[in-house]
């Protein structure tokens, strides 16, 4: 574990010193410019160091990913992070197959036949934009909205047709805001907390596709970010922990209604914590594992550390139970339910020295325990994992350690059949914190993220198949 402290003072100069050499301008406060970054970005530069040697601003110590989350503002180039949009679950998957980098292609019409394995270009949206949320409606059409593009967050959302491969702009939130978003089961969808300039915010919106246009909802029972947002089998959505308006780690879990459109306590989570992963289990349940859990000592100092605790939420109950523990403390790793019930945890950040993993872990509900299945082939964090109509699951976008200001453009694939990870097609360029949502055609649309020369927010957009 790293035990070292890193002052505030020192750490403004260090990234007044990267951006002075990357030839960016200074902003004004540098606190401004981290209040500006996404949600889930911000909760994983707070996560990195280990608990209990380091005291808050310790939180900074990884000062490659901070740096890199400071120069995505100013237009230097940074990792993003987006939730990773889960599949319909089917069984039966063909091998692995590993393909080429495919020729760039202005446009294509969605139905045209591709190489499996191959990625092309399909039109651009609207607007730059990474970290923000992809979500397939039941029009077929892909929801966009969130992110920032820079410069501050964005409260405007854009729909894509696959049928014409276009995007076209739809409603604003009501706050710009980089919290959560789920799809509810009558087809409309709930923006939930997060943060934006103003700090940690507790408001909610939903988004309804028949008229295009959001409209607010009754706001959480407290304001947190960094959280997960599951929806239940009755319709309902668990909210669960996140980071509260003074940097705790919360145990505290909500319910939102639909039907009431408001928010209501449940049961409380055993350990406090952030980043977590989630994930509905085919019982009804809902797994929560690992994270990072905080405390405050007696100074008024936060402590950060990791935890490889995992829990269960009974829906029947509304309580919280302890089940097996992670085999390895990681922070805001990709999260999947395959299609034989089981959960993938892969990569995400290490806490020893704070590098990223390649290792990954599956959980299976039918013994409590989670146990190591293959390795990444290659380590890279803020990534997306999307389960493909094939049940194996795409990892696309993210950076690697070795090159923090380099959003890769090769992608991976994993099958459960196997335990493996097999590289599979390379994007047409490196993109970091982009949208990855499955479409009804089996192809996955990758939208925006950060990426070019500078690592500015993209607007451009390609489809995968599989």
């Amino acid at each position: 574990m790293m035990n070292r402290k890193i002052s505030q003072q020192d750490l403004d100069a260090q990234i007044r010193s990267h951006l002075a050499s990357a030839g960016a301008p200074e902003p004004a406060s540098l606190g401004d410019v981290l209040y500006k970054l996404p949600d889930r970005l911000s909760a994983a530069r707070r996560s990195l160091p280990a608990f209990p040697a380091f005291p808050r601003v310790a939180r900074f110590a990884a000062v490659a990913v901070v740096l890199a989350l400071v120069a995505a503002v100013v237009g230097v180039p940074l990792m993003m992070s987006s939730p990773a949009p889960v599949g319909p679950s089917r069984t039966g998957s063909p091998a692995p197959r590993v393909a080429s980098p495919s020729p760039v292609v202005t446009q294509v019409a969605t139905e045209s036949p591709l190489a499996p394995g191959t990625f092309v270009q399909t039109g651009s949206m609207t607007s730059p934009r990474a970290s923000a949320s992809g979500i397939l409606l039941a029009n077929g059409l892909v929801l966009i909205a969130g992110g920032t593009d820079g410069n501050s967050n964005l409260a405007a959302a854009e729909l894509y047709d696959p049928a014409t491969g276009k995007f076209s702009p739809t409603g604003s939130m009501s706050i710009d805001q980089a919290g959560t978003a789920t799809l509810l089961n009558d087809g409309r969808v709930l923006f939930a907390g997060g943060a934006n300039s103003t700090g940690t915010i507790a408001s909610a919106d939903v988004y309804d596709p028949a008229t295009g246009k959001f409209s607010s909802t009754g706001a959480m029972t407290v304001a947190r970010s960094s959280h997960t947002a599951t929806l239940l089998p009755n319709g309902r959505v668990l909210i669960a922990g996140g980071e509260d308006i003074h940097g705790m780690a919360l145990a505290s879990a909500e319910l939102y209604d639909p039907a009431t459109g408001k928010f209501s306590q449940t049961g409380s989570m055993a350990v406090g914590r952030m980043v977590q992963s989630a994930a509905l289990l085919p019982n009804g349940r809902v797994l929560i594992a690992g994270g990072v859990t905080t405390k405050r000592i007696s100074d008024g100092t936060i402590l950060t550390g990791p935890t490889l605790s995992a829990e269960l939420y009974d829906p029947a109950t509304g309580k919280f139970n302890s089940t097996g523990s992670m085999t390895e403390l990681r922070s805001s790793p990709t999260t999947t339910l395959l299609s034989d019930g089981r959960v993938l945890i892969a990569g995400g950040v290490g806490f020893a020295d704070n590098t990223s993993l390649t290792s990954a872990e599956l959980y299976n509900p039918a013994t409590g325990k989670f146990s190591l299945t293959g390795s990444m082939t290659s380590a890279q964090v803020l990534t997306t994992a999307t389960l493909l109509s094939d049940g194996r699951v795409l990892i696309v976008g993210g950076v690697a350690d070795s090159a923090p200001d380099s959003p890769l453009a090769t992608t991976q694939l994993y099958d459960p059949r196997t335990g493996t990870f097999s590289v599979t097609g390379s994007m047409s360029m490196g993109r970091s914190g982009p949208t990855a949502t499955l479409l009804p055609n089996g192809r996955v649309l990758i939208a925006g993220g950060v990426g070019g020369p500078r690592g500015a927010p993209l607007a451009s957009a390609e489809l995968y198949q599989p």
